[in-house]
């Protein structure tokens, strides 16, 4: 994580976080969301030599999507459980739909704006909604979060609002 810090900073970018050991990455830009994401990627493969796709959010859209939470009383009992996919592209028509029709014990699927949020509880590690079908399903690769880390980034993000 401190090297994904430096390369942010090489970018250009300011006040550069990161948090845990997960890929999030918070930081002030001047430019658009999609120069950043491919700033990013690009850099990414010339450092480490790595192709991973990059998913940004402006620190008003992260908000957004943390305000849009459809599980709120699933965030107080069972924080870990509820979690927030944000895809590079927006999710392609009936992406919800066929999500929930693959869920099972309990778990739902609600998207809400440009994310799909998803309660399992049951856990996470024995569900057939897994990241390889989230991306399929949805058309684009995908990222997510758990609701205490979603809230965390807003907190970090906070400090970069326009």
């Amino acid at each position: 994580m401190a090297d994904l810090r430096l390369l942010g900073g090489e970018l250009g970018w300011r006040d550069v976080q990161t948090y845990i050991q997960s890929g999030n990455l918070v930081f002030a830009a001047n430019e658009p969301a999609t120069i950043v994401e491919r700033q990013l990627e690009s850099a990414i493969e010339r450092r480490f030599q790595l192709q991973i796709p990059v998913v940004v959010r402006t620190a008003t859209a992260w908000a957004d999507c943390a305000a849009d939470n459809p599980f709120p009383d699933e965030v107080r009992s069972d924080p870990n459980h509820v979690l927030l996919a944000l895809s590079k592209r927006p999710p392609r028509a009936g992406a919800e739909g066929d999500l929930q029709a693959r869920a099972a014990d309990g778990e739902r699927v609600v998207q809400a704006g440009d994310g799909l949020w998803i309660y399992f509880p049951a856990g996470i590690g024995k569900s057939k909604l897994t990241p390889a079908l989230l991306e399929r399903l949805v058309g684009s690769p995908v990222t997510a979060r758990n609701w205490l880390t979603v809230r965390k980034l807003c907190e970090l993000a906070r400090a970069h609002r326009p």
